[in-house]
């Protein structure tokens, strides 16, 4: 964890666009109610193809007009052109956005070519390409192994090559084990992949959506956490605290390790997020 400890430890968050204007108001109001924890920056997630493109531009022009946060809009290339990228890194760049996440994304049902990009490398070292620095660029990292990966070796290669195309630093997928993330670095450290890898975490609201987000994603919800969610059965309240409690602990035993921050995956509200990071102790903080 070493190559981890020296960076600064902070909090940041991730939203999706809503896909209506009553959605869009409350999700201006979980907003402004983040405050309390000055996040270093606000992502906002991009849907597969870009199918909320003009959803994602409103909800960053919100972030980055109306608030004193800083806004990090995802950016999927699956279904791209290097012309429709650029013009897009163009409107960022005039919006004062600093910060973007590089991703591949996922192939919309029925496409059967990804396009002019096929990998994340590809975006990262297009955006260098164009636009040199302008932009701090964040990857996505998977401490339990990349889905399509046929093994853990072959997935720190890829993300090693992502990260020598000109990351910055990188978010992971979430995760309920703290030994998979420590793991994770050990092995990045034994490549040689030194940046920032901030944990992603995700508040346990809703048993049956977490199942199937973790299906989806590839992420392991472990099988003691599976039995204690079950038994809740309709209690709501008692697995929202019991989620609280384990994310919690998880967050700041990842912290206490040296992890370089938590990146929340807010799923779009103010609670339980706010209520865990509110409770972690960061280093200087």
């Amino acid at each position: 964890m070493k190559s981890q400890q020296k960076y600064p430890q902070k909090l940041s968050l991730e939203f999706f666009p809503p896909r209506t204007e009553q959605g869009m108001e409350k999700l201006h109001t979980v907003i402004q109610g983040y405050k309390a924890i000055s996040p270093e920056y606000m992502s906002v997630t991009y849907g597969a193809g870009g199918t909320t493109q003009e959803r994602t531009l409103d909800t960053v022009r919100y972030i980055q007009e109306h608030t004193q946060f800083e806004a990090a809009p995802h950016l999927t290339c699956i279904g791209a052109t290097h012309e429709s990228l650029t013009q897009l890194l163009d409107t960022y760049e005039a919006l004062g956005v600093k910060r973007i996440v590089a991703l591949r994304g996922d192939l919309p049902s029925g496409m059967m070519d990804p396009g002019e990009f096929k990998y994340a490398s590809d975006l990262v070292a297009f955006i260098r390409e164009v636009k040199g620095d302008t932009f701090h660029l964040e990857v996505a990292a998977y401490p339990e192994t990349h889905p399509q990966a046929r093994n853990c070796e072959v997935g720190i290669k890829w993300f090693k090559h992502k990260v020598e195309q000109g990351a910055d630093s990188a978010i992971t997928q979430y995760f309920y084990n703290v030994d998979s993330y420590l793991y994770f670095i050990d092995n990045c450290e034994k490549h040689g992949i030194d940046l920032p890898i901030i944990p992603g975490v995700m508040p346990i609201t809703n048993y049956e959506n977490l199942i199937r987000f973790s299906a989806g994603c590839g992420a392991e919800v472990p099988r003691w956490l599976k039995c204690r969610l079950e038994s809740f059965e309709d209690d709501k309240e008692s697995l929202l605290a019991f989620g609280q409690e384990v994310v919690t602990e998880l967050s700041q035993r990842l912290l206490d390790a040296g992890a370089p921050g938590i990146h929340f995956y807010s799923m779009n509200q103010l609670e339980p997020t706010l209520s865990i990071a509110t409770a972690l102790t960061l280093k200087g903080r």
